[in-house]
């Protein structure tokens, strides 16, 4: 008698133990510290846009800078770089972002002298990433580029594939106005 109680508890715990019922491993969401944004024009100046909060969620507001004015009426080719810099070696999360582009998506929010943006890049599905991108200045003036990377967007939702942030869903791993100006 004892030895089937023993048994059967031993089973039990075999069965119990390989169960599938262990939870699925959870992506976590990226710790970004610095997000910096290359413009780049034929015959133009390169204008960089950056920023750097190495205190994350902390009390210190992310410090921007932007190494010039844009050019008006032209189209830049832009290019994001992201870096966790909370840890040595400092991590790019470019790579990450690249690596797992079916569950990110880039958002580009465009007011005043900048006319639009779109995507230049696209996960292995044909659904937009956006660490690559165009932007198009208009007039002379003030514009803003607010520039916000989902974490897990439900890119079937409708104009998510036309960088329509409304439906997106998903976390924000990072978001930045950028004041610019155009001349």
């Amino acid at each position: 008698m004892k030895k089937n109680v023993f048994l059967i508890g031993l089973l039990t715990l075999i069965f119990t133990s390989c169960s599938s019922d262990d939870p699925a491993p959870v992506n976590e969401e990226e710790i970004i510290t610095t997000m910096t944004v290359v413009l780049t024009a034929t015959g133009q100046n390169t204008v960089t846009l950056q920023s750097r909060d190495l205190d994350g969620d902390g009390p210190d507001e992310p410090v921007i800078t932007i190494s010039g004015p844009l050019t008006t009426n032209t189209t830049y080719t832009g290019s994001i770089t992201l870096l966790n810099e909370t840890v040595s070696p400092v991590e790019d999360i470019t790579e990450e972002v690249e690596e797992e582009d079916e569950e990110h998506q880039f958002f580009y929010q465009t007011s005043g002298s900048v006319a639009s943006t779109a995507y230049n890049d696209e996960d292995s599905n044909g659904n937009p990433v956006g660490l690559n991108f165009t932007l198009t200045t208009g007039g002379t003036g003030p514009g803003t580029i607010q520039i916000t990377l989902r974490h897990e967007p439900n890119k079937s939702a409708s104009g998510v594939a036309n960088g329509d942030i409304t439906n997106a869903d998903g976390e924000t791993d990072i978001a930045q106005l950028f004041n610019v100006f155009s001349q």
